[in-house]
């Protein structure tokens, strides 16, 4: 064959496609843009411990991520900070839907910087079961306490935790007290048993409550009035203040069949109105009072170390099922004994059972 009919074929090899590198470019340019903008860990301190609301909210955002990158310089801050956290007071507040928890927050908090104090807010928003997407609208309905230069507000969403606290909580209470805020108060979803997750977190669990929305003994579990250090019935104000009273008296009454919480100190009854600000400040004299009594007989130490050897515990469960998800045969098992689970092969019961041995393996 000559070179013309040679060239004049259809025939032709094409060049290969050229193969990929062993790193992927996408995700190494991903991995500097995070690191892209962030200080060292000792630049969050300092700014922290100097008072600088942006340095600790953008703390507070690493700490809150579940990026190892950010994780990794959230708790060397966290360690950091917590010599100089543990000495304010951090005051839980929760209630029935439409109890007033922002107003009251609101009126309290201005109070509390009237005499001096610096109060941080952290407001947990409700997530969404189904877009897992928050409002986060804390801020707006406390104008006046958000643009105070003595109060910090920071709302965060629930994400489904237990209790509606977010999940790094504790952690965003420390940076506040290294901050320099004296009072912290924690403003949680609602009102359920699962709210035992802020009563374990904070010195004085305040139950916020209004009159007329039902039989006060039958629409408040038992369970929460138990945990409650102090019950104020809000909204005591204009014609609903006969009724505010006929609630605390029933509150007062219910109290009375439950035995002597660990504290020593009978759980207060109050009214107030955050609208106008009646009593605001009798609340807060409660709170004091409560907290003077429990530093005196030693409770408070006491349930702060508690509530630490409880941290212990829930950080182990949090890390062994980061450990057991990312172990590379639960990886590979997982999504093959979930569509299992959806054939009806197998039950629950027992693909947990199955990766849990591929794990200790």
């Amino acid at each position: 064959m000559d070179e013309s009919a040679e060239y004049n074929s259809h025939l032709k090899v094409n060049e290969g496609i050229e193969q990929p590198g062993q790193i992927n470019p996408t995700a190494v340019d991903r991995l500097r843009s995070l690191r892209q903008g962030l200080l060292s860990p000792s630049a969050y301190v300092d700014g922290i411990l100097a008072g600088d609301m942006v340095l600790l909210s953008k703390a507070i955002t690493l700490v809150e991520s579940a990026l190892p990158v950010h994780q990794e310089i959230a708790q060397e801050i966290i360690a950091a900070c917590l010599p100089r956290a543990g000495k304010a007071v951090r005051l839980g507040i929760t209630g029935v839907p439409g109890a007033g928890k922002s107003t009251f927050i609101e009126a309290l908090g201005m109070h509390l910087i009237g005499k001096g104090s610096k109060v941080a807010v952290l407001a947990i928003d409700p997530s969404s079961q189904r877009s897992k997407g928050s409002i986060l609208g804390d801020k707006t309905r406390m104008e006046s306490l958000a643009t105070h230069p003595q109060a910090y507000i920071r709302p965060s969403a629930a994400a489904g935790t237990l209790g509606g606290v977010a999940r790094k909580t504790r952690e965003t209470i420390m940076l506040c007290e290294a901050a320099g805020f004296d009072i912290i108060i924690v403003e949680t979803v609602g009102v359920g048993q699962s709210e035992t997750a802020v009563h374990a977190m904070v010195d004085y669990f305040l139950l916020l409550m209004i009159s007329g929305a039902g039989d006060e003994l039958q629409g408040i579990k038992r369970g929460i009035m138990e945990m409650a250090d102090g019950i104020a019935i809000n909204k005591a104000d204009g014609d609903n203040i006969p009724k505010a009273n006929r609630a605390k008296a029933e509150c007062e009454n219910a109290l009375h069949l439950f035995p002597l919480p660990a504290s020593g100190v009978s759980p207060g009854v109050l009214t107030c109105s955050a609208l106008t600000g009646n009593n605001i400040d009798g609340v807060w004299k409660m709170v004091e009072e409560y907290i003077r009594t429990t530093r005196d007989n030693g409770f408070m130490e006491q349930k702060r170390l508690l509530q630490s050897v409880q941290v212990l515990y829930e950080h182990i469960d949090s890390q062994l099922k980061t450990m057991f998800l990312s172990d590379p045969e639960v990886s590979r098992l997982l999504p093959i004994l979930e569509q299992q689970i959806f054939e009806s092969k197998v039950s629950a019961y027992q693909a947990a059972n199955i990766l849990l041995q591929a794990w200790k393996k």
